[in-house]
């Protein structure tokens, strides 16, 4: 398997309820909500896609199901819009059904994150050493390196055990994130872990690296989770199972990624989102930024 093939599923936690979107959330799923004309979980799919995954596995909720009916074939809808000589259109409608191979795997109750990724324990083949995790709230866009599961694979093609991503955010803002414990290794932007702080103070964080959502998870992790212990609200946090394999000796190690992000999970970094994107839209673009810049001067 080469470095773009370090693993076959991809993970996407998107059983949450969406609480910061009501009430839009009573009857859309925060993943759906389009990033100008693409849900961002699409957005997603297309980034695991390209970092080699062969699966997604969506880890979702009762009630949900309008998720797994965005990335199957709608032949009706298809049909229509041939008919109409609307091909553009077909193209887009198809294009989620085409990235990759989407399997969901219901969490029936809301134990946390790494309550969710171990739900996909025994869906995962035996020979599959490692799971990548993405979650829908974070856009994580590429660098001029390229994307950043990339880079983690080849981090972990040299260093093995668990890579995650991580920012560089000095300044007081570090204080909204879990930050890392870290040491230098070899390669400017990529740093050996040795434990994590979350939200602490800016004057007492151990680093200016905040964790980003993607993981790329040794299959040891699982191991870990059933080990854990639960905590506030009967939740087992991913961030223990990690820490655990540190206490333990497995190498996890950080890429630091330069690139922009964006944040899908609050209404405040949606709305940056969807500008910044239309911004680049081909169709969108030009009249936006003129109606912004009028806009800004009234």
């Amino acid at each position: 398997m080469s470095e773009s093939r370090a693993f076959r599923s991809a993970v996407v936690p998107a059983a949450g309820l969406g609480t910061r979107f009501l009430p839009t959330t009573k009857t859309v799923p925060k993943e759906l909500l389009p990033v100008v004309d693409t849900p961002g979980i699409e957005l997603v799919a297309e980034e695991a896609a390209r970092a080699g995954a062969q699966r997604l596995l969506v880890v979702t909720s009762p009630g949900k199901d309008a998720i797994a009916a965005h990335f199957a074939p709608q032949p009706d809808l298809e049909k229509t819009l041939e008919e109409r000589g609307k091909d553009a259109l077909v193209a887009k409608v198809r294009r989620a059904a085409e990235l990759i191979e989407v399997q969901t795997v219901t969490q029936h109750q809301p134990k946390g994150l790494g309550h969710a990724v171990g739900c996909v324990a025994d869906v995962l083949g035996d020979d599959e050493g490692a799971v990548a995790v993405l979650l829908p709230d974070d856009i994580v866009l590429p660098d001029p390196t390229g994307d950043v599961l990339d880079r983690m694979a080849a981090v972990r093609a040299e260093h093995g055990g668990t890579v995650l991503c991580a920012f560089d955010i000095p300044g007081p803002e570090i204080s909204a994130y879990g930050v890392f414990d870290v040491a230098d290794t070899a390669d400017a932007d990529v740093k050996r872990v040795h434990g994590m702080v979350e939200k602490p103070p800016a004057d007492q964080a151990p680093s200016t690296y905040a964790a980003a959502g993607r993981y790329l998870l040794d299959r040891a992790i699982f191991d870990a989770l059933d080990r854990i212990t639960p905590g506030a609200g009967g939740e087992l946090q991913l961030t223990d199972a990690v820490a655990l394999l540190i206490e333990e000796g497995h190498p996890v190690h950080v890429v630091v990624h330069r690139g922009g992000r964006h944040d899908l999970g609050n209404p405040g970094g949606y709305a940056k989102a969807f500008v910044d994107f239309a911004l680049q839209h081909p169709d969108y673009g030009d009249d936006l930024r003129s109606w912004l810049a009028a806009r800004l001067e009234g």
